[in-house]
């Protein structure tokens, strides 16, 4: 028989996200719009994933599209 602590494991409460942009209603991403594009990036310019935003996959389709348009303008980095 061991002697010691014993580790218990925490289970963390997950909500469940959901899409703001569905809440919204936006139904186009527009690449111009660089304000709600930084919101889903990272400082380094990564798009952020679905798990983290909670975004549907037909928004982060969207926002994904967007992004890379912006990139090509120099909108965003």
């Amino acid at each position: 028989m061991k002697s010691g602590r014993v580790r218990r494991k925490r289970r963390k409460v997950l909500r469940e996200k959901t899409c703001r942009l569905c809440e919204n209603k936006i139904h186009y991403i527009d690449f111009k719009d660089v304000d709600l594009i930084r919101r889903y990036q990272t400082e380094g310019g990564r798009i952020l994933s679905r798990r983290v935003t909670g975004n549907c996959f037909k928004h982060q389709k969207l926002l994904a599209a967007a992004v890379k348009r912006a990139r090509i303008l120099a909108l965003v980095l």
